[in-house]
């Protein structure tokens, strides 16, 4: 499995287009095991080295910025290719009415802070991306959060006993909701392990 994407691991924008299609297909494919919403609006896109690449590959296709932008891309989505310990996952406040949104992200401030995967007795606290500050001084957090999930080798055994059942959850005092990730999940999210 491979932990970094590299400058070489980027198609040029004419090349790109050609097989656009495919790709997404295909990343589609891989994403629908990776996906888990925990309560009415938090869904946790738990990423990989393909679904960073089409990121990558995307931004360039709209941005059109080149190599320059293309350092910048690396540097951004890179650390959320999991490096074998971890799963990293992008969480997501989805809430459709921009009233309610407001409303509903006004109360969850520090919630980035109360986020955990529960195998077999072992707890594993989500941490924050390079320390970005996602909530506000008025309690307010970002609707997008970006996780990481490090495995103690004690607790990877955890995740992958094959009798272990693995919840999600999220512990905020507005917003506590837990939910159990399907076999197939568990399954896809093994391969980052690897």
């Amino acid at each position: 499995m491979k932990r970094e994407i590299t400058a070489a691991d980027i198609l040029p924008l004419e090349e790109y287009e050609r097989v656009r299609d495919a790709k997404r297909r295909a990343v589609r494919e891989i994403k629908a095991n990776r996906r888990v919403s925990v309560g009415p609006y938090a869904t946790f896109y738990f990423e990989n080295y393909d679904t960073m690449w089409l990121q990558i590959q995307e931004m360039l296709r709209i941005e059109k910025g080149g190599a320059a932008q293309l350092v910048d891309e690396l540097e951004t989505y890179n650390p959320m290719v999991p490096k074998g310990n971890e799963l990293t996952a992008t969480v997501m406040f989805e809430i459709e009415n921009a009233e309610r949104r407001q409303q509903v992200l006004s109360q969850l401030g520090g919630v980035e802070g109360m986020m955990d995967l529960r195998c077999g007795g072992e707890t594993v606290r989500g941490e924050t991306e390079r320390d970005l500050e996602y909530s506000t001084p008025d309690g307010k957090v970002s609707a997008v959060l970006f996780l990481h999930f490090r495995f103690a080798p004690q607790q990877a055994e955890k995740f992958f006993a094959p009798a272990s059942e693995i919840a999600l959850a999220v512990t905020h005092l507005e917003y506590s909701h837990i939910a159990i990730l399907p076999a197939a999940v568990k399954a896809e999210l093994a391969k980052d392990f690897l």
